[in-house]
């Protein structure tokens, strides 16, 4: 029993669901997003919810029906709402410019890094150590920041890095002076 699949999707005003068999098409303010159903899981569209309903004797069905509720639930939200990710640079000279769909890095390297966002993703940076994501999409969300931290991951000395800015780093003493 999948105590995910069990809970009804609401659907938000000014999002539209188009459900075929195999496919749901959700659509809002913020884009469009299309998920195909696996084999053994369904869904079902009344009184703006939807239902997930799955075969309960199999575990990779009940597995699958959890996880099909949770994307559809991210879609819907992606949609109407939108996802946000911060992200915090730490150290001396660390600086985020962006200019479109490039952001461009300062991060202590000999050359500035350039990373090329998607379309679905947009950036913006408030100050020069502050990076902001956007998108309808929360998988291709967390994939861009993942690679963004990804060029300078934070160091547990001096904290220095890119960051999350609700990650908590642990720190670490430094070594000290044998026999003093």
């Amino acid at each position: 029993m999948s105590r995910v699949a069990k809970n009804p999707v609401p659907i938000p005003s000014g999002v539209e669901i188009k459900l075929d068999a195999r496919t749901i098409s959700v659509s809002g303010a913020k884009g469009k997003s299309d998920f195909t159903f696996p084999d053994s899981v369904s869904a079902k569209h009344e009184n703006d919810v939807i239902k997930v309903s799955y075969d309960e004797s199999s575990i990779e069905s009940t597995a699958l029906a959890g996880t099909t509720r949770s994307l559809i639930n991210n879609m819907v939200i992606g949609v109407s709402e939108g996802f946000q990710k911060t992200l915090i640079l730490v150290g001396v000279g660390y600086r985020a410019k962006a200019s479109g769909k490039k952001l461009e890095l300062t991060l202590g390297f000999s050359h500035p890094v350039h990373y090329e966002l998607p379309e679905q993703v947009e950036v913006e940076t408030p100050s020069q150590t502050e990076v902001v994501l956007k998108s309808h999409d929360k998988q291709v969300l967390g994939q861009v920041a993942s690679e963004i931290r990804a060029f300078r991951p934070p160091e547990p000395y001096k904290g220095k890095g890119v960051k999350y800015s609700d990650e908590n780093i642990r720190r670490k003493e430094a070594k000290k002076a044998a026999g003093a």
